[in-house]
């Protein structure tokens, strides 16, 4: 009786997985579900990208599969064998540099989070993966060497387990007996590709060759892995793919996929051309033909070469050599004047003395973006303007505004960001009193700081350049729709090759967050933005700003009071009034955080890496002395001593007599949460 019902249960899971099998040869009448910029062509191909830049596509079966039957018997499950097969292109624009590759994917969401234009095939970053629980079996067949995922080099096929860094890794190519045979992936050629899991072995394999060659025998990876430990119950197939500035258009010409068994081969001959049919004409009059279409040619290029003079000349659109140098993406202004309804009130989200910013969609793409207008009489002038593109270019991170592009147009200057909703810092904090109540909890303002800190963290010591911002402060900080930090406005900004000395430049920034040192030697460091920071703490935890001439003159300047406070074991009663309840030690230690980076000799503030361990529980701080208050008076304080030397950063060209590591405060003898009325 046990054997018939494991014999019946066994064939209604091979029936409900025969439901599922299916072959694309080309997708005219397929029914997938596609987003942002994946699409089915008339001509039968899916394109899950085409050429352009920044661009992100995902297309997938339309309904989550069930992988593993019997996860809900209470029965220990295992995933069941499936096979797929399908034939893709990667056309780079510019086939010499190469362009973005593309995955066949298990994904356990249909809409993952975070995934970014311009890099990560189309997959969430490894950070967004843990954060939302998200769980993904990729296939990457990768045309960029990306140093941060430990990529083998720029023409490879890996397996990805949950994360961007593969588990195996191997050069693009295919076997005919024990012979390699190389293969190009970034050639514009189509491939086919197979991809098998055997349930009894534990075995996923993938193997590769060009379209018209039969399966090889011996796959390229091999990998033994129990798929049941590594996904989900249900899951989503289908393709994922991204472009950035060097764009490739990425296509599936058509798939097979099968639960139980191997997967029905896709015949060539079935599938849509890449090619367009060129028609050879033989006759009589093909030589005169010829001839008046290469005059006619002749005629569109000279017309075609007057035009584009004619356009510079109006547009003022000319070739900066730092555009070649970090491969800005420009913008047409048309595309900007459409994006903004002609830079319409309505749009108008933000202005200063730089100028406007404006909310627009630009119409090709649907990406939403933040547009900053500068004005012709503005203090970022074109110095500014080419600093500030120079400065985030190549600046990748989660804590960070990422710069889209520019647009230049006679003497407007245009800046292209990712559209940020909630606005700044500074207007959350002290421009929208109910808004601040509800969304600046104490948990939000501690994750606010954090992430700054690894924005700092990152431009400090992990760029192949040292960036120092220069200009750190609330307006500067943008936040996201799920209250995360991104810090921006680079226009000040400066760069410096690691272990060399900053050049002495005019004094730049905002008052109450500019270092003592800069007026003395008009030289930006690594630990003047490290002052600003420290403002930046003390504000966001007071709800004030660093200067309020209306206060009296003991409150006037807020680091001096919260060094007061401090002196009078009241340090607390600096936390934000408007907060119902907060967590004490973190406020503590925030604070006197906050007080360790306002210190006003340069070489007594800590690096951003010890700040970051701080924040993060990796280290401790010490307690402040309580004569504090004295050092801004010129009585400093010996901290060599109860500074760890282990955590001394690598230098930034500023002298550092101090190492700036912490350690021996005890998070025991401080209390947790505290609610308002305790005090």
């Amino acid at each position: 009786m046990k054997f018939l019902f494991f014999l019946l249960q066994l064939l209604l899971v091979q029936f409900v997985h025969s439901q599922v099998n299916f072959t694309y040869n080309g997708f005219k009448h397929a029914d997938l579900s596609c987003d942002g910029d994946a699409y089915l062509r008339s001509d039968g191909i899916m394109a899950i990208t085409n050429d352009k830049p920044k661009l992100i596509g995902h297309a997938y079966y339309p309904s989550a599969l069930q992988f593993m039957p019997n996860q809900n018997k209470g029965n220990k499950s295992s995933v069941v064998t499936f096979s797929t097969n399908f034939v893709f292109s990667i056309n780079p624009k510019y086939p010499e540099i190469g362009g973005h590759g593309l995955t066949f994917v298990l994904l356990s969401t249909k809409q993952p989070q975070e995934c970014r234009l311009n890099q990560y095939l189309g997959l969430p970053n490894d950070t967004s993966m843990e954060t939302y629980s998200t769980r993904a079996l990729a296939v990457e067949f990768d045309v960029v060497q990306n140093l941060e995922f430990m990529d083998i080099n720029d023409n490879h096929v890996g397996i990805d387990i949950s994360s961007l860094i593969s588990n195996i890794s191997k050069p693009a190519a295919y076997f005919i007996g024990n012979t390699t045979m190389s293969i190009n992936l970034k050639s514009g050629s189509p491939f086919h590709a197979w991809i098998d899991y055997n349930n009894q072995e534990m075995l996923l394999n993938v193997t590769v060759a060009p379209l018209g060659i039969l399966k090889p025998q011996k796959p390229l990876i091999t990998l033994p892995i129990d798929l049941s430990t590594v996904i989900n119950e249900y899951m989503y197939i289908g393709f994922t793919a991204s472009t950035g500035l060097l764009s490739a258009s990425h296509n599936i010409l058509g798939w097979s996929f099968s639960f139980g068994g191997k997967a029905q081969d896709l015949d060539p001959s079935d599938l849509p051309s890449l090619d367009k049919s060129v028609k050879v004409i033989h006759s009589k009059g093909f030589i005169v033909g010829i001839s008046l279409a290469t005059v006619t040619l002749v005629i569109l290029i000279v017309l075609g070469a007057t035009h584009i003079i004619h356009h510079f000349r109006n547009e003022d659109d000319i070739m900066e050599d730092w555009e070649v140098e970090y491969g800005a993406r420009r913008f047409k202004y048309s595309d900007l004047v459409a994006a903004t309804r002609g830079f319409g009130e309505k749009h108008l989200i933000g202005s200063g003395g730089f100028g406007r910013v404006y909310k627009g969609v630009i119409p090709d793409t649907g990406l939403e973006v933040a547009i900053k207008r500068i004005a012709q009489d503005s203090r970022q002038g074109m110095r500014e303007f080419v600093a500030e593109i120079t400065s985030m270019g190549r600046l990748r991170h989660r804590n960070l505004v990422q710069l889209h592009g520019w647009c230049r147009r006679q003497d407007e200057l245009h800046l292209i960001y990712d559209y940020v909703p909630n606005g700044s810092l500074d207007h959350l904090l002290f421009e929208n009193p109910q808004q601040k109540k509800k969304l600046l909890t104490w948990e939000k303002r501690y994750n606010i700081l954090v992430g700054v800190a690894q924005a700092l963290l990152y431009l400090h010591e992990e760029c192949d350049q040292i960036v120092v911002h220069r200009d750190v402060k609330p307006s500067n900080v943008l936040i996201d729709a799920d209250l995360n930090a991104k810090l921006g406005d680079f226009g000040l900004a400066r760069t410096y090759d690691h272990g060399l000395h900053p050049q002495t430049t005019h004094i730049v920034g905002t008052l109450g967050y500019l270092a003592p040192e800069l007026t003395k030697t008009g030289k930006a460091t690594t630990r003047t933005d490290v002052y600003g920071y420290g403002a930046l703490m003390l504000e966001l935890v007071s709800g004030r700003r660093p200067i309020e001439p209306q206060k009296n003159p003991d409150e006037l300047v807020l680091v001096d009071w919260v060094r007061d406070l401090h002196s009078r074991g009241k340090i607390l009663h600096a936390v934000d009034p408007t907060l119902d309840e907060y967590n004490q030690y973190e406020a503590e230690v925030v604070l006197s955080l906050g007080l360790l980076c306002s210190h006003p000799l340069a070489d007594h503030r800590p690096s951003m890496r010890c700040v970051v361990q701080v924040l993060l529980g990796d280290a401790s701080i010490p307690q402040l002395p309580f004569d504090i208050h004295q050092e801004a008076a010129g009585v400093i304080t010996d901290y060599s001593m109860i500074y760890d030397k282990s955590c001394n950063p690598p230098s930034d060209g500023a002298s550092s007599s101090q190492s700036t590591s912490f350690t021996g405060f005890d998070k025991k003898l401080v209390g947790t949460q505290v609610s308002r009325a305790t005090f």
